[in-house]
């Protein structure tokens, strides 16, 4: 076990280095140009030589990427082009919106997606399968941005049920302002005993979480619905409904713990992709998260963001991804056999 962790933590930290390689790089040499971006409109040739010199553009670049990595060691992410801010603390402020937003739409994915999948898998070529099957394709082929928008306008401009975008009511937020202990408004205000708070956080999350959750739960439900399949043909199965024990014990006891784990391995790839496709959903109902922030940092070429939020995402998928593997441990203790992982 601490052997593999050695090497999955090894693998990580060459994932880091490379990531960071090829954003630098792309950042770099892309057109535009910083230095004029730092100093603002109209500037002096001089102010852009400066400029040029305080953000280290007159070294090679091997040498700003290694001067780069020193100060990522330390923590230090970079000044911000645009806002002038230090990366580290806007990331920090966003961070917490994003994850919350991700975490709530993939556990939506689980909570439907699996228990829909095994009922697919129990009613293979009826009704209620097609149903799910065609549940699947259209979430896969149902382009984000216009379930997002036609959310938007069923609930919110036709039956006036949810808020249209935000995380928040500004109005509650001025007057039952959330303590932040997590950053998720969510958890804080359920730990503070905020109930306006939490109301609102709730009502402005159902809308982005179930646009950002319906891929992924389409996928989930294929998944679950493949895995079972294969699982119910085992021989342990007939031989468990042969000596009569009860179908729930087996389906859910026996056959789902086996089914798991691949249908584990896609939500955490899942994972990633949706921290990807935030971007758009962020965009659409104007979340404060990480999205926004990255695509407004590359409409301006702004690179210290652009690298910080890459490399946050990518550590955070890495990670997320290294305790996926763990969970295997604990569903399947076969795994922990030497011919295991």
């Amino acid at each position: 076990m601490k052997k593999y962790l050695l090497k999955r933590l090894v693998l990580i930290v060459l994932v880091l280095m490379g990531v960071s390689i090829i954003t630098f790089v792309i950042s770099h040499v892309i057109p535009g140009s910083p230095a004029a971006m730092w100093v603002g409109t109209k500037p002096t040739q001089e102010q852009l030589d400066e400029a040029i010199r305080e953000l280290g553009l007159d070294q090679p670049l091997p040498i700003q990427y290694i001067n780069y990595v020193k100060n990522l060691v330390q923590g230090d992410l970079g000044v911000s082009l645009r806002t002038r801010r230090k990366v580290s603390e806007e990331l920090r402020s966003r961070w917490a919106a994003t994850f919350e937003l991700v975490s709530v739409s993939l556990l939506i994915a689980i909570i439907i997606g699996i228990p829909l999948g095994v009922l697919s898998a129990t009613h293979k070529d009826k009704p209620l399968d097609h149903t799910s099957r065609m549940f699947s394709i259209s979430g896969v082929a149902m382009p984000v941005f216009w379930l997002g928008m036609t959310l938007q306008l069923l609930l919110h401009g036709y039956f006036d049920l949810l808020p249209l975008q935000g995380r928040i009511d500004s109005q509650v937020l001025m007057d039952h302002a959330i303590e932040s202990i997590t950053g998720f408004y969510l958890i804080d205000s359920l730990l503070t005993s905020n109930w306006p708070g939490f109301i609102s956080s709730v009502t402005h999350m159902i809308l982005p979480a179930i646009t950002m959750s319906f891929a992924s739960l389409a996928i989930v439900t294929r998944m679950s619905r493949s895995s079972m399949l294969e699982v119910l043909k085992e021989d342990y199965i007939e031989t468990s409904q042969a000596y009569g024990v009860g179908k729930g014990t087996v389906l859910y006891k026996y056959a789902l713990k086996n089914a798991l784990i691949p249908t584990i391995t896609v939500v955490g790839l899942n994972y990633g992709l949706m921290l990807g496709g935030s971007f758009m959903v962020e965009s659409i109902f104007d979340w404060p998260g990480l999205g926004r922030y990255t695509i407004l940092s590359i409409q301006t070429n702004d690179f210290p963001a652009i690298m910080g939020v890459t490399i946050l995402f990518a550590l955070t998928y890495v990670v997320l991804n290294l305790i996926v593997d763990l969970v295997y441990f604990l569903i399947d203790p076969r795994i922990q056999t030497p011919g295991g992982i």
